[in-house]
């Protein structure tokens, strides 16, 4: 439940710092949370997955593309939200990467992956 309001932080935050963004309340940004995360669940490994031919050809750029498509049908999913071209979505979504990188490592959510045993 924390990591979901460090979502909804990051995705408030990610719209005061882009003008082509815009979301209209409070509520808007929570379901915005929501959606976002069931589509990154559910679809966005069905779409790496039909897409890996262009994803290893461009060396892993086309998935800010699929970020982008990610947030443009959540645009058209949540009636309060509104992005001005698919450009625009990009640059969110990046900035939303950004944003939730730097929350989670603020409020200590980031998990380690280095593991060390001593013997």
């Amino acid at each position: 439940m924390v990591l979901f309001g460090v979502q909804v932080l990051a995705i408030w935050l990610s719209d005061q710092l882009m003008g082509s963004v815009q979301i209209a309340s409070l509520w808007h940004t929570v379901v915005l949370a929501a959606v976002i995360g069931l589509l990154n669940q559910f679809l966005k490994p069905i779409l790496i997955l039909l897409t890996i031919p262009v994803t290893v050809f461009t060396l892993g750029l086309f998935l800010l593309v699929i970020n982008g498509l990610i947030i443009a049908l959540a645009a058209e999913i949540v009636p309060g939200f509104e992005v001005a071209s698919f450009g625009s979505a990009i640059l969110f979504s990046l900035a939303l990467s950004f944003v939730s990188w730097m929350l989670e490592g603020l409020f200590g959510l980031r998990k380690s992956r280095i593991v060390i045993r001593r013997f």
